[in-house]
């Protein structure tokens, strides 16, 4: 399993929310590359980063943070949030990131997600965003009456190959993963899913390493300090049991 380490960026500096809410926001560093430069000392491949101004309103406002965190980190990189146009996604596949994540857009705009997919195939994700079972959208500020497994169902059949899927209520929370969210989408689907969202403990990432998971995304519990990363990537890998 692969274990991506996360940035959310607002302002230029990493943060993190409680649930998602922006008003409950924390600051953790003002320099997000030095962030990525930790990860990479711990022995980190990959970094997932959101732009959690541009889910939020659309913008690409922190374009050039994520520019230098790829250029200087060296990190393979996905990177999601206001990513609603095929200018947005050129923009950051040329900056030489990984992957591109689509949320909203992958929502609201059906013909956007298919035509992206067609033209840049696994180099588009989607994020599923997922509150009492609906699939949430603009920085999880609206939640839409679509059910998370049929959304899933529409991805697997347009040929969608990686889906991050996070349970907001776990987000931020430290209270442990829904394991029962992903040992379900596990067994139904064949797309590599990314489990995000109350990562808290190596025994979470131990359960999703044995689940077969694609990935698991930490957080908050790095910059707790209550999941070490090293560790974490030898447990992910199987070097650790």
């Amino acid at each position: 399993m692969k274990i991506f380490p996360a940035i959310d960026l607002i302002d230029g500096c990493a943060v993190r929310l409680f649930k998602g809410d922006y008003a409950q926001k924390t600051v953790y560093s003002n320099s997000p590359v030095d962030v990525a430069k930790s990860f990479v000392e711990a022995g980190a491949e990959y970094i997932h980063i959101v732009d959690l101004d541009g889910a939020r309103d659309g913008s690409n406002a922190n374009i050039e943070v994520v520019r230098s965190i790829v250029k200087e980190s060296g990190l393979k990189a996905e990177i999601g949030g206001g990513i609603r146009s095929a200018e947005a996604i050129e923009k950051y596949l040329d900056l030489g990131v990984m992957r591109v994540i689509l949320g909203t857009a992958a929502v609201t705009d059906s013909k956007f997600l298919e035509s992206a997919v067609t033209a840049y195939g696994e180099r588009v994700a989607v994020g599923v965003d997922i509150k009492d079972g609906k699939v949430a959208i603009k920085g999880w500020t609206q939640v839409s009456e679509l059910d998370c497994f049929e959304f899933c169902r529409r991805l697997e059949k347009l040929g969608v190959k990686t889906v991050i899927c996070t349970d907001i209520s776990k987000d931020g929370v430290m209270s442990g993963t829904n394991i029962d969210l992903y040992k379900s989408l596990s067994e139904q689907f064949s797309m590599d899913i990314v489990a995000s969202g109350g990562v808290s403990s190596i025994e979470n990432v131990r359960t999703l390493a044995e689940m077969n998971m694609y990935g698991a995304i930490l957080g908050k519990a790095l910059y707790t300090g209550a999941i070490d990363l090293k560790q974490a990537i030898s447990v992910a890998s199987g070097v650790e049991k």
